[in-house]
């Protein structure tokens, strides 16, 4: 099948998020901060559900290697996403270790989850996400899950390249997600259309990937 689509918002960006890194790249310090200003958000909120109240200190270790390594970076607004988000991963588990805790999916910001509302059972989960209900039960997924759910929705990136965050095998991020998704929809209350719905929808959203 073919590749998964990102989340609306994130993919309408792409193209002003990797034009402002190219000038940024040239040394224009006001792409950076335009990059900056597209992709802190969902970074922030990834981050979030590793460590809590200590985003922000973590995002800002992130975002000094980030600017450090500008020059190494190749690729697109898409692209960028993902290499932002893998520094950000390893900043968290840094940080997690230096605490001696294990990572575990904590709050996200409701303003990072506003999406728009199609009318698919896995869109309405989607969807759903800006509620306090929902923002409960993402903490409440195993961790895989929760993750996977984080890294397509607030981040947004597609499951290729969230597997390539996560150091998994994109089959593996892909069920992770599903499942995720799967059980957000029947726990907000959409069980009627998710075993029909969502396999579907989630299978063409996510993609099938190898």
């Amino acid at each position: 099948m073919g590749q998964a689509r990102q989340p609306r918002r994130a993919q309408a960006q792409d193209g002003e998020l990797g034009a402002a890194v190219a000038r940024a790249q040239d040394g224009d310090e006001t792409a950076f901060a335009v990059a900056y200003r597209i992709v802190q958000p969902g970074l922030l909120g990834y981050l979030r559900g590793f460590v809590g109240d200590d985003a922000e200190d973590v995002a800002s270790d992130a975002w000094l290697e980030i600017a450090r390594d500008l020059g190494r970076f190749t690729g697109d607004g898409a692209g960028f996403r993902g290499w932002t988000a893998t520094i950000a991963r390893h900043r968290a588990l840094d940080h997690l270790r230096r605490l001696k805790v294990r990572p575990r999916p904590g709050l996200i910001e409701a303003d990072v989850l506003d999406l728009p509302s199609p009318h698919s059972t896995h869109d309405q989960a989607l969807e759903s996400l800006s509620t306090a209900r929902a923002l409960g039960l993402v903490r409440e997924l195993p961790q895989d899950q929760a993750e996977a759910v984080l890294l397509r929705v607030v981040v947004g990136l597609d499951g290729p390249a969230a597997a390539r965050v996560l150091g998994k095998r994109p089959g593996a991020v892909r069920t992770a997600a599903y499942r995720g998704l799967k059980r957000l929809a029947q726990r907000l209350g959409l069980e009627g259309a998710a075993d029909e719905g969502v396999t579907d929808v989630a299978s063409r959203t996510l993609g099938e990937s190898k």
